[in-house]
Order: structure tokens, then sequence, then C-alpha cells
């Protein structure tokens, strides 16, 4: 089971380039990132994300191009689901995830189009500044290959 912070979720033009996202904060998070912006998402809050819940949020969001997993929780199979069920149901739609792990599974790949993959370091900086030590990878989906797309970030 995923669940998420209602209050924390959000339209968001600026976490995938070129997307309108819906941004969904997952909460449980497992990664401990010093200096983290939302510390409240490693808590048990919020509610349970069902795929009802997830056709109640793209509804009410109309005009997103993106729904973007702001974290995995502990629950990494539910959350592989519920990027299937956004790519099966919607496939206008792009899915993301913002995973604060180092590396994931081959899996996450063939389920999300955009991945970001590293914990977030002040020492470092967000996806934003050219120190980051965050990428954020596109998956072509008819290919799988991926490609870096973090310098889109830097201004």
């Amino acid at each position: 089971m995923v669940k998420y912070d209602p209050n924390s979720t959000m339209v968001c033009m600026s976490e995938i380039p070129d997307h309108i996202s819906l941004g969904i904060s997952i909460t449980n998070c497992t990664g401990r990132c010093e200096g983290c912006h939302s510390p409240w998402l490693r808590e048990d809050i919020g509610e349970e994300l069902t795929e009802s819940v997830l056709d109640d949020l793209i509804k009410k969001n109309d005009g997103i191009n993106c729904v973007l997993f702001l974290g995995e929780g502990k629950d990494k199979e539910s959350i592989l689901d519920l990027g299937r069920y956004v790519r099966d149901k919607y496939p206008s739609l792009k899915t993301a995830l913002y995973s604060g792990r180092s590396n994931v599974e081959a899996e996450y790949y063939k389920v999300f189009d955009f991945v970001k993959i590293g914990a977030y370091n002040a020492k470092y900086g967000p996806l934003n500044k050219r120190t980051t030590n965050q990428i954020l990878l596109e998956v072509d989906r008819d290919t799988g290959l991926r490609k870096d797309i973090t310098s889109r970030f830097w201004r």
C-alpha cells in the first residue's frame, strides 16, 4: 500500500521540463536526506493512494500531461502498479517518479517516462544547480533508452 499527503499534492510546472505535472507527495519516505524540504513525508501519514483516488486526482486537474510520484514510500511494487495503471488507463499522460535512491531497478524504466535518482545533498544542491548529484532521466517508451536531461534545469 502507498500513502500520499493530499495537502502536499499539487500541479507543478517546473519539476519535469515541458510538462504540467500532477505532483503527488508519497509518504513513508525511507530517505533521510539532510536538508530535506519535506521531512514530514518520512512519517506514516496521509491517505491510501488507490487507482480510484488517482482517477479522481487526474479528473480534478484538467490540463496536466504528466503524473509525478514524489517518492516511492515503502511499497515499491505498489508504486510500480500505480505507475502502470496511469500509463495503461491514460496513455496520453507521461509518468514520472522522483526516487531518492542512487539507483532503481530496471522495471522502473519500463513504467516511468521520467525517473529522478539521487538523494538530495545540500552540499551539491538541487537539479537546477550544475553541481547537483541528482539526475533526471527521460525514458523513451518505444526503445527504453535513457537520456540524462538534468542540464535542462540549468540556466
